[in-house]
């Protein structure tokens, strides 16, 4: 297969994927974070009685008049949150209230406390009321039925707590991806495990996963495959086995030797939607089905692997999660004069700069060599570099994909 732009990429494999079917029923506080499966309305009416909305004393405004002086009321009572008045209030009489508390039958209107003088059990105004001054009618927030979230919201805390107020202990959420993620490769070792002296650490497994959980999936961690197609085999058939919906290798998707990915994925029958994309890093990225599973093969190199995840596989198992779309890129201005660009896009590791003016500043990082974690970590955004793009001053308007996390995510148990 010949190189295929990058956009052609993220088209085939991120927009033509559709929202996973499944679904689950989950406790509100498990749910937050998730993508809410189906409309949500209320159970109930908030509030569910007439409440003041402040501390002081239930009065008929009527009896106070709107001119001082004001008569003196008759304190009979008290209602409080938890514990209402149980009687009527008459003429002439007054209860102590208290933020929250129902309003007594028979008051229409509260006194706050501090334009009430309180002795010898009478409670004397020192300002008029109006009716229904200070009081939250039933149902202000939201009547029984009303409807309060819509399928494909983002549980946000208050969301969850819309949700708690509106009477649902559980609510149905979308369920999360299920990412299988298979490290590849004999030089791979475990972080504290002995490393011998050709070896090194597997860094990615690590990183793509966090990838996966802030994109909204559910990582599984396949551990280390050796370079032999059958330990790959294996664990490809144990993907299948468990429901994975995304299996993701790292290494070995390149054409050397040891590079036994793609063979892997031939014998299987994965039918290929591409095998190498114009982008630098992340050149040998492949990516493919096999029945109802996506697979996605990264690159090996730890800043290339990260790249291509960012751009790829995160916005994959996005769509899968339902959450909500976001665009490829976004828009910028360079912070530094860039040089012209080659025949691939480049991803250049960069830092936003704010501009309360306008558009963020995007400066490039100093050194973009494709095995460097450190400089990956120091970035807070990807600089886009189009295919054969002229050279750039500083100021000049720019791409550039954030690396941020840009909207509340799941908890992940």
């Amino acid at each position: 297969m010949s190189l295929i732009p990058v956009e052609e990429a993220y088209r085939l494999l991120v927009e033509d994927a559709r929202p996973l079917a499944r679904t689950e029923t989950l406790p509100l506080r498990d749910a937050s974070g998730r993508i809410l499966a189906a409309n949500l309305a209320s159970l109930r009416t908030q509030p569910a009685f007439d409440a003041s909305a402040m501390d002081g004393y239930a009065v008929r405004a009527a009896d106070l008049g709107d001119k001082a002086p004001f008569p003196s009321l008759r304190l009979v009572g008290e209602s409080a949150a938890g514990h209402a008045f149980e009687g009527t209030l008459q003429p002439g009489e007054t209860i102590r209230i208290s933020t929250g508390a129902p309003v007594p039958t028979g008051a229409d209107a509260i006194l706050i406390q501090e334009n009430a003088d309180r002795r010898d059990g009478t409670v004397t105004a020192t300002a008029p009321v109006a009716v229904g001054q200070h009081i939250r009618p039933a149902g202000i927030d939201f009547a029984a039925g009303t409807p309060l979230l819509t399928a494909g919201t983002v549980l946000t805390p208050g969301a969850i707590a819309l949700a708690a107020s509106g009477g649902h202990p559980a609510i149905p959420v979308r369920s999360r991806p299920r990412v299988a993620i298979l490290a590849t490769g004999d030089e791979l070792v475990l972080p504290g495990e002995a490393i011998g002296p050709s070896q090194i650490v597997a860094s990615n497994t690590f990183g793509v996963a966090a990838l996966v959980r802030e994109a909204g999936g559910l990582p599984l961690n396949c551990g280390i495959a050796p370079d032999r197609e059958a330990a790959i085999d294996a664990q490809l058939t144990q993907a299948i086995t468990e429901g994975a919906d995304i299996f993701v290798t790292i290494g070995g998707a390149s054409v050397g030797d040891h590079d036994l990915v793609g063979k892997v994925f031939a014998a299987h029958g994965v039918s290929l939607d591409f095998w190498k994309v114009a982008m630098r890093p992340g050149k040998p990225l492949m990516a493919g089905r096999l029945g109802d599973m996506r697979v996605v093969g990264l690159p090996g190199n730890p800043a290339s692997s990260m790249v291509a995840a960012t751009l790829f596989l995160g916005p994959l198992v996005r769509r899968l999660a339902g959450r909500p779309a976001r665009p490829l890129y976004r828009r910028g201005v360079l912070a530094a004069p860039m040089p012209d660009n080659g025949d691939r896009t480049d991803f250049v590791r960069a830092r936003i700069e704010p501009d309360g003016a306008g558009l963020p500043r995007i400066v490039p990082l100093s050194r973009q060599d494709s095995s460097l974690l450190s400089i990956y970590a120091a970035a807070d955004a990807l600089l886009v570099r189009p295919v054969a793009a002229a050279p750039a001053e500083a100021g000049d308007p720019c791409d550039y994909v954030p690396l941020t996390t840009l909207e509340p995510l799941a908890e992940h148990n």
